[in-house]
């Protein structure tokens, strides 16, 4: 699907600002700036923003531990997602919910998750809702997830009652530290999603356009009544599962070589390049902004207030 320039620009933007927001994100836990457990998504932008620039703010997503990329992709602002992680009170949900549970339900956003498989269920719950306004509900999982029982039966319950979810495998080849040759039983995870009796396909997870032209064909596929459906995107992650994995499952030169060969954002600014899509000199102004961005939102959340010891108390349910 040939997409104008302003969108073009656009889904750059959103996955350069995953990209300089992880990065730094990084940097910043090195140097001891940040506290708690932070899984990056670096290397997965095409697959975040593919899925969600189909995606207005009635439409759900549920995120998993890694889910900085599709908060950003959702429209979360990138200024209070980094105060939040900063543990400040000021943060998109008060300080209180950090790296691995960032959620904004404004924008459709309900949340990330902490619990592996344990997304799929509340999409399949809000799959329910998007039945009756006519939008959808997606169910953002890795290659881990995909073994799990919770996502097995939300599977089975979303193809029982019809609901308009799609299931997204980031298969990044590693479940934590297990490599999916090992961790999968079955000749593939989109086979597996298939005999569920959904419609199922396979996309390349590092090719924006690859996302997007599977996503759209999905999207209007459940929106139309026929029920469920699952993509499974091949992709690849650029640091451990966790900040401090010292990866040593990786073989040599792997990371090198995915870094190289299989950047996603390499990809899209070669093809819109060399299709004359865009100028290069458009993408690099991108970038200098998305640097700007990302260095305003790190400014301000290392000199915004912490939580009191009276907040503790706010937003908790003390009566029902």
């Amino acid at each position: 699907m040939q997409l104008s320039r302003e969108a073009l620009i656009r889904a750059y933007r959103q996955m350069k600002t995953i990209r300089l927001f992880e990065e730094r994100l990084h940097d910043e836990i090195a140097l001891g700036e940040i506290a708690g457990f932070t899984h990056l998504y670096a290397g997965q932008e095409a697959c975040a923003v593919g899925v969600c620039e189909h995606l207005g703010p009635t439409d759900y997503i549920i995120s998993t531990h890694r889910g900085h990329g599709h908060c950003i992709a959702k429209g979360c602002d990138v200024m209070a997602m980094m105060k939040e992680i900063y543990g400040s009170r000021d943060g998109l949900c008060k300080g209180k919910g950090g790296s691995m549970h960032i959620a904004d339900m404004n924008v459709g956003m309900l949340g990330a998750n902490g619990i592996v498989g344990a997304g799929a269920p509340i999409a399949v719950g809000a799959g329910i809702t998007a039945k009756s306004n006519g939008t959808v509900s997606i169910a953002f999982s890795g290659d881990g997830a995909c073994n799990q029982g919770t996502t097995f039966e939300a599977m089975n319950m979303a193809v029982v009652l019809k609901l308009p979810v799609i299931f997204v495998f980031e298969n990044n080849h590693y479940s934590e530290h297990t490599g999916e040759a090992y961790a999968v039983g079955a000749e593939s995870m989109t086979a597996r999603s298939a005999a569920f009796g959904m419609k199922a396909i396979k996309a390349n997870g590092i090719d924006f356009f690859s996302v997007y032209d599977a996503m759209r064909e999905l999207i209007d596929y459940c929106k139309a009544g026929n029920g469920p459906a699952s993509i499974e995107l091949d992709c690849e992650r650029f640091y451990g599962h966790f900040e401090g994995d010292p990866q040593r499952y990786r073989g040599p030169g792997e990371l090198d070589r995915i870094r190289e060969e299989r950047d996603c954002l390499k990809t899209f600014r070669t093809r819109v390049t060399e299709a004359k899509l865009l100028e290069g000199a458009e993408l690099d102004r991108v970038d200098v902004e998305v640097a700007d961005l990302i260095d305003r939102a790190v400014g301000e959340a290392k000199l915004a207030d912490r939580p009191t010891p009276q907040d503790v108390l706010q937003d908790v349910y003390i009566s029902y």
